[in-house]
């Protein structure tokens, strides 16, 4: 069982795209198999950088990819939800228990309603959901009907994550165009995700810092 079988699974991407229309339909930006891939890169990114094992980066690849299933079933404790689902997809795969328990942890502990950093793939896991933070998530074309999320998220026009495991710090750098909105709106819907973010750096041994236009925030 590795990355490459996920990816093509009807089931686990069955389940992505009913969850991405379902939250499409309750007006939240893009959960669609491109943020999954795009977290399933990132996070095994980050274990690869803080030295963790190939076999650990090829499990928080696969929790990546999986980590919103659960919006197929509601939005409200989606991570519980996906966390179930995958297990019984991945056990029909053939994937040992062991491997199972700890893909199953991390997507059940990635949302900030619920959940919290507990080990390294839950850790990594959360670090690149919640900064997966860019204008193409934005659903919504007609700018004069923006709610607060997007034009946060539309206001994002560059997010990089800077890792230095030599220096212990993980650093999410943002471009922010303030006539779409304002510093104190973006911290209004991101703070609790950034505190979930500096929990997770510092399970993996270090520091999380947020900079806004060249200017430290966090």
């Amino acid at each position: 069982m590795d990355y490459k079988q996920i990816l093509q699974n009807e089931e686990v991407r069955a389940f992505l795209k009913k969850g991405n229309a379902n939250l499409g339909v309750l007006g939240y930006t893009d959960h669609s198999e491109k943020h999954c891939a795009i977290v399933a890169s990132q996070a095994a990114h980050i274990l690869e950088e803080f030295g963790y094992s190939e076999h650990e980066v090829e499990l928080v690849r696969i929790a990546g990819f999986m980590h919103d299933i659960g919006n197929a079933v509601n939005r409200r404790n989606h991570g519980e939800y996906g966390a179930i689902l995958a297990n019984g997809i991945l056990e029909k795969e053939g994937m040992p228990l062991a491997d199972r328990v700890e893909i199953v942890s991390a997507i059940g502990n990635h949302d900030e309603s619920t959940g919290g950093s507990i080990d390294a793939l839950s850790a990594a896991l959360i670090l690149a959901d919640k900064t997966d933070v860019r204008r193409s998530r934005v659903r919504n074309k007609d700018k004069t009907t923006f709610d607060k999320h997007d034009r946060v998220n539309y206001a994002v026009t560059q997010a990089k994550l800077k890792l230095n495991p030599e220096k212990g710090s993980i650093t999410l750098n943002l471009q922010i165009d303030e006539k779409i909105c304002t510093m104190y709106e973006y911290f209004e819907i991101f703070l609790g995700r950034m505190m979930m973010c500096r929990r997770a750096a510092e399970v993996l041994g270090a520091k999380f810092k947020l900079t806004a236009n060249g200017s430290k925030v966090l």
